[in-house]
């Protein structure tokens, strides 16, 4: 490469880790403030609005543009300063929160994430639907003029100096406690010079615990020349007793009710009320004093993780795949030295370093395996502001009920699961559950369901989402097949035949398809990608009660190991992690049932798949080590099982899938492909797809 033309791509190098960096940094925030929408949007119901959630959300709506002003990305820069305008106008009581304006707040979220992620993908700002949230904002804040009313100060007992060295947010939230009726207290305190931030911080953590911090200011009443004097203005519901319950028996510290024109205490022995929320947010230093920091904060304080870009995993991944061909070569060589005369004594010492080699390479890969895994959490998170917005389009009342979302999945994984799980779920809303006056005749709770739920069996994950609406009409389901001619007019199928129907595509009972979903239509596709995935999902259904969906997945895609086995002369490779168990059969041993090959396991029929007749290959004749024997190889997902026929076994090994792309969609049943050294290059079966196929009505499973 000339130099000139590396100097044109360093540039654009830089350019594009500078937007990765952006990217990351802005998804980072944009889900905090998720998160802490879902948190008010729950204190509005509830009428508890914490004043913390909404700072938090105003404060990631300012770091967001500061972050894109940084980038020069206007689009957003814009839009986040338009969500700020807006938050500060409600965090100052200028307008009110309702579902109004939590809907603009959530579809201007959205924008911005739309933005980001498109930023993230390479494409250019998308300024135009940042523009035109931006001009919806400014549309809804005119239609809410200025609701700013007097603040019922006139009673309250406070030095009118106070009220002039209040900021604006302050002046707020020391009339909303007034207007609640909370009590007020001025937390007096005096401490030496030497040792006052320590003090006061420590006094500070105390009351947040057990009320709402207004502000902090430097007392009227200076104190001797080595001491410094504060005033704290707190709004606690719980009362005095309380007050000075927290603050103990410290030196220096008083506590003095303020009288308000009413009531100015609650009793110590009235229920304790939920307490206040917490502190008012830091407020620039040109604005008030600043509030000393903890002696104890240091630059040590610092996060204990790092972000790095997924591609770097991966292509860790692949010279860890290199290592494990390396490592498996020089044991192939130490067993061929262990057997010329004259080596032993080399050889034994060759295949001590490659045992130690092999455990360290173990130990690499298991770190560099952790290292991918991330917790549901945040996917179940998102999935949760979806069941928000979807239940506010169709006019339902569902409560979204998750568990396990601390189980962790491989990251490629669970960004491939989003969108299957987001089709189920508004599938589930928009057809699943039932209106309220429905449910209410059926003799349910006007509220539905949806249950989330993730959990590890083995070296899987399983993530089931369940409802508890209508279920699926198995008799139109039978009727949708015969009208299709899927089915010969009065054939009866079982459920779990029936439920295959569902996935194929195009096929749907629904009368009328919204612009959410319908039940049925899609799924071929939410199949698809979980197939792509080496997954597998599952249907059951009860009509009237509900449909659970069951989704089966590996917990990593990149390194696995694997059993060879050799069919029709040729080497595939099937993941460890999905063998139960592997037999040796007689031919005779195999029988025919509605034309597929099965053997009797354990008292239970196990169905077989020859594979060289799925993947259609020419039998070799290459005899097994078995003789006139076959190899079973069973393999199994969730409850179901089936056995593949093998020639012969050749052993197990370590493995890095390298993805097929378009073409392992030609033939299915094929997950991948490695490569095992020498320039030998073999297929990785795709135990879930195989599953499907042996449970396919005529499926190419069958016998002969």
């Amino acid at each position: 490469m000339s130099k000139e033309k590396e100097k044109e791509k360093k540039p654009q190098a830089r350019g594009t880790r500078a937007r990765q960096e952006f990217v990351s940094e802005a998804e980072e925030v944009i889900e905090k403030i998720f998160q802490n929408l879902i948190g008010l949007e729950d204190g509005a119901k509830s009428g508890e609005v914490n004043p913390d959630t909404l700072n938090e959300i105003f404060r990631g709506a300012h770091s967001l543009k500061g972050i894109a002003g940084m980038f020069g990305l206007e689009g957003i820069s814009s839009l986040s300063h338009s969500l700020e305008d807006l938050l500060d106008r409600l965090r100052m009581g200028k307008v009110e929160l309702s579902p109004e304006l939590l809907e603009h707040l959530y579809q201007g979220m959205n924008t911005l994430k739309t933005v980001v992620d498109g930023v993230g993908k390479g494409q250019e700002e998308d300024k135009l639907a940042a523009e035109k949230m931006v001009a919806r904002i400014n549309q809804f804040l005119r239609s809410q003029g200025s609701a700013a009313a007097a603040s019922p100060f006139a009673n309250v007992g406070l030095d009118p100096a106070v009220f002039k060295s209040l900021t604006e947010y302050e002046e707020h939230r020391l009339s909303e406690n007034v207007r609640k009726g909370i009590p007020l207290f001025r937390i007096h305190t005096v401490f030496p010079i030497t040792t006052f931030d320590q003090d006061l911080t420590a006094v500070n953590q105390d009351l947040k615990k057990v009320g709402e911090i207004i502000t902090t200011l430097p007392s009227s009443q200076p104190g001797r020349e080595d001491e410094i004097v504060f005033d704290l203005i707190v709004g606690c519901q719980k009362g005095v007793e309380v007050i000075k319950g927290a603050v103990g028996a410290r030196a220096g510290v008083t506590v003095d009710p303020i009288s308000t024109g009413g009531k100015t205490e609650a009793p110590a022995s009235e229920p304790a009320a939920a307490p206040a929320a917490g502190p008012a947010p830091e407020e620039p230093a040109e604005a008030r004093p600043r509030e000393p920091e903890g002696a104890d904060e240091s630059l040590k304080s610092v996060s204990q993780t790092v972000r790095v870009d997924i591609g770097k995993l991966d292509r860790i991944i692949a010279i860890v795949g290199e290592l494990v061909l390396s490592q498996a070569e020089i044991g192939r060589l130490a067993e061929f030295l262990r057997s010329q005369k004259g080596m032993e004594e080399t050889a034994r010492e060759l295949l001590r370093a490659n045992r130690l080699l092999e455990r360290k390479v173990s130990e690499l890969q298991q770190s560099i395996m952790e290292a991918r895994m991330v917790p549901l959490r945040q996917l179940f998170e998102r999935l949760a502001r979806v069941v928000r917005q979807t239940c506010r389009d169709v006019h339902k009342e569902v409560d979204l009920e998750i568990f396990g979302a601390d189980t962790e999945l491989d990251k490629l994984i669970v960004e491939e699961l989003g969108d299957p799980l987001m089709h189920i779920i508004r599938n589930s809303l928009d057809h699943g559950i039932e209106p309220p006056a429905e449910r209410e005749k059926a003799g349910k709770t006007p509220q539905g369901r949806i249950t989330l739920n993730a959990y590890s069996v083995g070296s899987h994950v399983v993530v089931e989402v369940e409802d508890d609406g209508r279920g699926i009409n198995w008799k139109r389901v039978k009727e949708k097949a015969w009208e299709l001619k899927l089915l010969d007019p009065g054939i009866e199928l079982p459920p779990e035949d029936a439920a295959s129907l569902l996935f194929l595509p195009g096929f749907s009972t629904s009368e009328k398809v919204t612009s959410l979903s319908g039940r049925g239509v899609g799924l071929d596709v939410v199949k698809r990608n979980i197939t792509r995935i080496s997954g597998m999902i599952e249907l059951d259904s009860e009509t009237g009660v509900g449909t659970r969906f069951q989704i089966t997945l590996p917990i990593t895609l990149a390194i696995i190991r694997v059993l060879l086995v050799e069919i029709s002369g040729r080497v595939y490779a099937i993941p460890l992690t999905s063998i139960q168990e592997n037999l040796a059969v007689s031919l005779k041993e195999i029988r025919t049932v509605e034309g597929k090959e099965v053997i009797q396991l354990r008292d239970k029929t196990l169905p077989l798949i020859r594979l060289e007749r799925l993947f259609r290959l020419e039998p070799r004749g290459i005899p097994s080590e078995n003789g006139n024997r076959l190899y079973v190889v069973v393999v199994g997902l969730a409850e179901r099982r089936i056995g593949l026929l093998a020639g012969n076994l050749l052993g197990q090994q370590d493995v890095v899938i390298k993805p097929l792309g378009k073409l392992a969609d030609i033939v299915p049943g094929i997950a991948g492909a490695a490569d095992l050294g020498s320039h030998k290059t073999i297929l990785i079966l795709d135990v879930g797809a195989l599953i499907e196929e042996s449970t396919r009505a005529g499926g190419p499973a069958a016998g002969k």
